[in-house]
């Protein structure tokens, strides 16, 4: 395994973790998904060159682009909880209340 593979699977790997035992606010959440996203995207940006395919590839931007709405979307929800409910706490969420 080369250090540019051990560095993208440790990014994604640590974001992940991050996203599993550190829960106690929606903001970092939303960075850890965020990180998860640009480790994916560095990835497969470097993949074309790894490979050394010389059609450069749609895939990368596409991610970027839906990465870029996914943030746009969940700072929007971090926004309206946070007026809704006081503060950005995921234990004062309750997802059965309507």
């Amino acid at each position: 395994m080369t250090p540019l593979h051990l560095s993208f699977y440790s990014a994604f790997t640590l974001s992940t973790l991050g996203l599993a035992f550190h829960r106690t606010h929606l903001i970092s959440a939303l960075l850890c998904l965020e990180s998860m996203m640009l480790s994916m995207y560095v990835a497969l940006s470097m993949w074309p060159i790894q490979t050394q395919t010389s059609s450069p590839t749609l895939l990368p931007i596409l991610m970027l682009t839906f990465s870029a709405c996914e943030a746009g979307t969940g700072l929007a929800l971090l926004v309206a909880s946070t007026r809704t409910h006081g503060s950005d706490h995921l234990h004062n969420f309750n997802l059965l209340q309507c």
